[in-house]
């Protein structure tokens, strides 16, 4: 059986995925921007990854459209949009999908699986993380710059994808609650905004010690927000959350030789936030620093070092040019948690 999946949202890890859905034989429709959509449909696509995966998949493998009428027939619908963009394609769904159609958010930040489901709760709407970093190069070429796949939340609509994946090369992790994994991811992107204002690769940025530092300070902050909150958070490095904070504080010698894999990243590879950035693009930051800082006044717990990294982030989406040295970051970051306990 081919199953015609639909891919919302054509970015490079949408199109990443559903590439890979494609080489793996499915009929796949990617929808998103013309500017990705025009080159893949010149080029075809080249799916590469850091362990020396290499498919190809010609521009007769696949479909582009800018509308997504392809969820009328669809099997698999992927959302791969920006937090942002959810609520706008859950109203597109509405009237096209069919009944019973697995949707799979395959998002950043929490709770876009909640807004699919309110507009088509007919469907099977499933939450699900990318758990990798993409690279896009010229060419139609795609590339896993680090390691990870895809986490999902389970059920037994799934099971008849489950060979698909695999084929491609993307077995599902499949769990009973999710949410623990989406918080963990949370915290591992709360290093998106700190690579975004470096201005730097994620491997030559995390080879830095007062980048790290910024990182952890956002990241201790989180973790302060989520006992409170009695939210505990999977364990997705090789250290649990709170050990690996101290990890990211030690001298760069030692991290590089405790926390290697951490640095296996691809030498170009940055952050979405950090492409979004580049291209005049909103960013994620009120799913990631801001649903610390949001969970935080829920909570009676101050996030002075999210709430600047989202001022500092909401002023490059204005303009703002300026990219920091990791000393002065971290000292805009003290400044603002110092600034809170005096006035605590």
């Amino acid at each position: 059986m081919t199953f015609r999946v639909t891919v919302l949202g054509a970015g490079s890890v949408g199109i990443f995925v559903g590439g890979k859905l494609a080489a793996a034989g499915a009929d796949v429709t990617f929808v998103g921007r013309p500017r990705l959509l025009d080159e893949i449909r010149a080029s075809g696509l080249r799916l590469t990854d850091l362990d020396g995966g290499d498919d190809r998949v010609a521009p007769t493998g696949f479909h582009v459209d800018t509308e997504p009428d392809s969820v009328a027939t669809a099997d698999l619908v992927l959302v791969t949009v920006k937090s942002a963009q959810t609520a706008d394609i859950a109203k597109l769904l509405v009237g096209r999908v069919r009944p019973g159609t697995v949707v799979l958010s395959l998002q950043n930040g929490i709770g876009n699986d909640t807004v699919l489901r309110e507009s088509v709760p007919s469907c099977v709407v499933l939450a699900g993380m990318v758990m990798c970093n993409v690279v896009h190069h010229d060419g139609g070429r795609f590339h896993r710059g680090t390691e990870g796949g895809l986490a999902v939340a389970d059920d037994p609509a799934l099971e008849k994808f489950a060979p698909l994946f695999r084929r491609a090369g993307l077995a599902l992790d499949r769990h009973g609650d999710l949410r623990p994994v989406q918080w963990a991811k949370l915290l591992l992107n709360l290093n998106n905004a700190i690579n975004a204002l470096s201005g730097q690769p994620l491997r030559a940025e995390l080879a830095q010690r007062d980048y790290r530092r910024c990182f952890a300070l956002a990241q201790t902050e989180a973790l302060a927000v989520m006992r409170r909150a009695r939210i505990r958070p999977a364990r997705l490095t090789v250290l649990p959350p709170a050990l690996m904070v101290r990890l990211l504080t030690t001298p760069d010698a030692v991290f590089s030789r405790l926390a290697g894999k951490v640095l296996a990243v691809d030498p170009v590879a940055r952050s979405s936030m950090a492409d979004d950035l580049e291209l005049g693009r909103k960013t994620e930051i009120g799913w990631l620093s801001g649903e610390i800082v949001n969970l935080g006044r829920m909570v009676g717990v101050p996030t002075p070092v999210n709430a600047r990294l989202v001022e500092l982030i909401t002023a490059a989406e204005g303009g703002d040019p300026r990219r920091f040295s990791g000393a002065e970051l971290l000292a805009q970051l003290r400044a603002a948690k110092e600034g809170a306990d005096r006035h605590r």
